[in-house]
């Protein structure tokens, strides 16, 4: 006998929606105590279906569903309220960080404290905060939940905490490595005053945030395997406009 295991009021955020089928949808959510979870909204593009106005993108939500399977069937949406909209270049920022969580978050893999910080991270943008130190924390938050983040205080090699007018390459798998005077790095060495500022989660000089933003890429994009970000690719062609 299958057990229709049943969900009731989970507090999500929608990453993603596609069609199914003529009049039903495919919603991929993040919520609180699930993690990611594909759910199916029948009837949710149906004109007066209580669904089509309450599955919305970047806004609080409280949903039920059933199931057993890889894809729930979706009860009840209710829209929490009380988040702006997400507008111009917070809404693509919006759109990268749902991608991040579509390509690299495993399904049905709770982790509350990434839930918190994604929504934290949504009302700044909807406020208009600077936006590259929320993103960047953001990344940092997600690749530490999932185990890929290299421990940017302490030497893998050597075990011992980084020498701050040092220079050092990180190096995925690997972690923090230092470089010896004049050896030939094959990533972009980084001093070791810098990233003992990020292991400390300080973004606020220029140059730590510089080097963050190409940090985490070769991080992220060594995790994608290849996949590409199409909301990353739309930011960096706005940026040379």
């Amino acid at each position: 006998m299958v057990v229709r295991r049943r969900i009731e009021l989970q507090s999500a955020y929608l990453l993603h929606s596609y069609p199914w089928r003529e009049t039903s949808l495919i919603a991929e959510v993040f919520s609180l105590d699930h993690g990611r979870v594909s759910l199916l909204a029948k009837g949710a593009r149906r004109p007066l279906s209580a669904m089509r106005g309450a599955l919305m993108a970047f806004q609080p939500l409280t949903l039920t569903w059933s199931g057993s399977g890889e894809i729930k069937t979706l009860h009840h949406v209710e829209w929490q309220g009380g988040q702006a909209l997400l507008q111009g270049a917070g809404l693509l920022c919006g759109y990268y960080l749902n991608e991040l969580l579509l390509k690299l978050l495993p399904r049905e893999d709770a982790h509350p404290a990434l839930f918190k910080g994604y929504a934290q991270s949504l009302a700044k943008l909807a406020v208009g905060l600077p936006r590259e130190p929320l993103l960047r924390e953001f990344e940092f938050s997600l690749l530490r939940e999932l185990g890929y983040a290299p421990s940017l205080g302490v030497d893998a090699r050597s075990g011992e905490a980084l020498v701050a007018d040092a220079h050092y390459a990180v190096v995925p798998e690997r972690g923090v490595l230092m470089l010896d005077t004049g050896e030939p790095a094959e990533v972009p060495p980084i001093p070791g005053h810098v990233l003992l500022s990020l292991a400390a989660g300080d973004f606020s000089q220029p140059l730590a945030l510089s080097h963050a933003k190409h940090l985490m890429r070769r991080l992220i994009n060594h995790h994608l395997e290849g996949r590409e970000l199409a909301s990353r690719r739309i930011l960096m062609e706005i940026q040379e406009l």
